[in-house]
């Protein structure tokens, strides 16, 4: 099982003597003593709207928003990330999830073919700050950037003076980073989602989430990803999980970024959140035994199917 020490922790430059305490703090409570990241994506209420959480194949319990900080209880995740306001309204009650608030968003309601995307910054850091002052347990912030679009270079200025005053304040970031608007062809192109990984690094990303690259010249999807991996230098590279498939597939998918693609962790949202909550603690448990404790396939899927418990202390 991988496991790290607060004196193992790097602690980036632009992180001021005063807050690297902090930092080192939340970077323990977020990747839960291992360097490694679960993360639990709950952004898509902004991002997908309603057809993510109602709907054919999606339990009914998904279409109650308190289901996320639910799963994010019982279950074993890193960080659940989602929007301040969502976040506010439910952090009283849910204390002792480590969270990580997604600082830009926008809705699918406008489609690549009419626009380039913009994910505009919803609030300030102050707010933030505000929030961790008034005792809810945020460790970190979220960015995303769509490289490519036409207003990549407002979203890459806006993702680098957050990063900053973050650091500066001892909390992590994590960047969302997808190749999207008109001057993209191939989204998932293994060379783009390098230069993803690349761009995480540049503009001082802890960890940078990006799509599973599609390679057409005979590698593997996880061969591909090590490339990123290699890009990212010391940005964590963790993937996005994508629409739901079956556990097993999932698992085998994610153990293979991890220990071929040489990712460090895991962003899902969808995966978990749209199965009742017994099913979604377990494959949180699941997912965090691959993740954060390097359990085979065949262990974590013993886990989904409640044959095997998987546990961690917290940090």
């Amino acid at each position: 099982m991988p496991k790290i020490t607060p004196d193992q922790v790097r602690v980036p430059a632009d992180v001021m003597p005063d807050a690297r305490d902090t930092y080192v703090d939340n970077y323990m409570k977020a990747t839960r003593g291992t360097g490694r990241l679960m993360l639990f994506a709950c952004d898509q209420k902004i991002e997908h709207m309603n057809k993510d959480f109602y709907g054919e194949g999606i339990d009914i319990a998904d279409a109650e928003p308190e289901h996320l900080f639910q799963i994010g209880k019982q279950g074993v995740c890193g960080v659940l990330a989602g929007q301040r306001g969502l976040v506010a309204q439910y952090a009283n009650d849910y204390p002792e999830i480590n969270y990580l608030i997604k600082m830009n968003s926008k809705t699918n309601l406008v489609g690549v073919k009419q626009d380039d995307p913009y994910s505009p910054q919803l609030t300030d850091l102050d707010a933030v700050l505000a929030m961790r002052d008034a005792g809810v347990n945020i460790v970190g912030l979220g960015y995303t950037i769509y490289l490519g679009s036409e207003y990549e270079s407002t979203m890459m200025a806006e993702a680098g003076e957050l990063i900053a005053q973050a650091h500066a304040n001892g909390l992590l970031v994590v960047l969302w980073i997808y190749p999207r608007g008109k001057a993209v062809t191939a989204e998932k192109d293994p060379d783009l989602i390098a230069g993803a990984a690349g761009v995480a690094l540049c503009l001082g990303a802890d960890f940078v989430k990006v799509n599973p690259p599609k390679p057409e010249d005979g590698r593997t999807p996880a061969e591909a990803l090590k490339v990123a991996a290699m890009a990212a230098g010391r940005t964590g590279l963790v993937c996005a999980g994508g629409s739901t498939v079956d556990a097993e597939t999932f698992l085998t998918q994610l153990y293979d970024q991890i220990h071929i693609g040489g990712a460090c962790g895991n962003a899902t949202g969808r995966n978990i959140h749209q199965r009742s909550l017994d099913e979604a603690v377990r494959l949180t448990k699941a997912i965090s035994a691959v993740t954060l404790a390097d359990w085979s396939v065949a262990d974590a899927l013993a886990v989904f199917n409640g044959d095997k418990d998987f546990t961690l202390e917290m940090i």
